[in-house]
This record gives structure tokens, C-alpha cells and sequence, in this order.
């Protein structure tokens, strides 16, 4: 009974509203960074992953390193379980970032329009002329305590169990000399799977570990890649890791 209330109120009260909101932020995001790209973004995205946990009832935990600084820029790395991973992090990770986004969701209306006036770095590599002009973007905009926000799977899981982490986020701290972050997300699974519009409420968790630091010459790919998967891993319960 209670689970049928809630799939009425998710459908006739919440999913309205988030769509409000959704065009609201995007417009204010629009508008706002065109005088302060990065600060006015931040605070919309944060406004906006706030919103959609808040009116779904998903409650987010965050724990966060004392190591991590929001005065430094850093590559967070984090497991991709589901939708609400986005949501968790705009609204809880409490750093300034960009994602790495596919190109072709810019193409998306109003949030396309955010992503590109907020600053995000668009992936072509469709080509080595994209992928060169992808790398010189973010070479612009990681520094200053931005940092950028990356997937290593790639999308979502399907199983709930964690995927093979492709080599990008790494090559990219290689690139950049930047210290890793992983980051666990540990729920957001159950509260929506890849298969489904329907959320359950519960408790999706953030953990934020202690950066990985580049040695003197660099980070190593394949070593640091499975570092960061340990890592990531030891905070997820045994049914969510391979």
C-alpha cells in the first residue's frame, strides 16, 4: 500500500515539479553564467540534484576525506550504478566540477543548453582533432579548485555490479598531472536500476576517499586504475562488486 501511494505522488506530485525545476535551473544556469560560469553553475547544479533527491525522498549520505581540498582541482573517478548518481553528486559531493559529458547530450532541451553556458567539457572522439580540442578545453578550465567528475564505466550497470573501468579518466590525470579521487556510490541502484522510471526511496551513500597522488613521473594507467577500482570497491557491499 505504502508503495502505491508513493508511485502516485512520484507520478502526480514529484515528477512535475522536478520538470519545473529542471527548466527553471537551466534558465537561471543560462543566465547566470554568462557574469559567473563556473560559481553560478556549481550553485544550480547543487540546487538542482537537491531537488530532484529531496522530492523523490531519497536521502544522501555523504563522508568526505579531510584530505580532499576544495582550493585544489582533482579527477574524482566514481562507480555508475544509476540516474541518481548524477543527482547525488550536483547536489551533495560539495566541490566545483566539470563533467565529462558525451557531445551528443547537448542535444537535450534546456539541460543541453546549461551543460554547454555552464562550462562542462564536451567529449569528441569521434576523430584525433576532437579528442585534441576536448583535451585543450579541459586544460582551460581544471585549475583554480575545478575539478571534473568522470564515469571510468562508462554507463550505467545493469546488474548492479560494478563494470570494467575504461583507461580516459586516467589518461586524462596523466595528461594534467592531477591527483586521483574515487569516489563510492553505494544505493543509488535499488533507488532506481537502469530499467526502470520508478524510484524506491532509501539512502544512497557518498564516499569521498583520500586522493591519489601522481609520483614524480606520473601516474601509471593501469596501476592507478585498479587502485582506484579497490578503492572504490571496499566501500560497496559483496552483490555490488565483480
Amino acid at each position: 500500500m505504502k508503495l502505491f501511494l508513493y508511485r502516485i505522488y512520484q507520478w502526480c506530485i514529484a515528477t512535475p515539479l522536478v520538470i519545473i525545476f529542471t527548466i527553471i535551473y537551466a534558465l537561471l544556469s543560462c543566465i547566470g553564467s554568462i557574469v559567473s560560469p563556473n560559481r553560478w553553475a556549481h550553485y544550480m547544479g547543487v540546487a538542482w540534484g537537491w531537488t530532484w533527491c529531496t522530492l523523490m525522498l531519497v536521502r544522501v549520505k555523504v563522508v568526505r576525506s579531510p584530505k580532499v581540498s576544495k582550493n585544489s582541482s582533482y579527477v574524482f573517478v566514481a562507480n555508475h550504478q544509476s540516474a541518481y548518481d548524477i543527482f547525488s553528486i550536483y547536489g551533495f559531493l560539495g566541490y566545483q566540477y566539470k563533467w565529462m559529458m558525451r557531445k551528443a547530450l547537448t542535444n537535450i532541451p534546456f539541460i543541453g543548453w546549461a551543460c554547454r553556458t555552464a562550462g562542462h567539457i564536451m567529449v569528441d572522439n569521434k576523430s584525433a582533432t576532437g579528442i585534441k580540442a576536448t583535451i585543450a578545453d579541459a586544460k582551460k578550465k581544471l585549475q583554480g579548485g575545478v575539478s571534473v567528475v568522470i564515469f571510468p564505466e562508462g554507463r550505467r550497470t545493469d546488474t548492479g555490479k560494478m563494470g570494467p573501468f575504461k583507461n580516459g579518466a586516467f589518461k586524462l590525470a596523466v595528461e594534467f598531472g592531477l591527483p586521483l579521487v574515487p569516489v563510492t556510490i553505494d544505493g543509488a541502484y535499488k533507488v532506481m536500476p537502469r530499467n526502470t522510471f520508478n524510484v524506491t526511496p532509501g539512502t544512497i551513500k557518498l564516499t569521498v576517499h583520500d586522493p591519489i597522488e601522481p609520483g614524480e613521473d606520473g601516474h601509471n594507467v593501469s596501476h592507478v586504475s585498479e587502485l582506484c577500482r579497490k578503492t572504490i570497491q571496499s566501500c560497496l557491499p559483496a552483490e555490488n562488486c565483480d
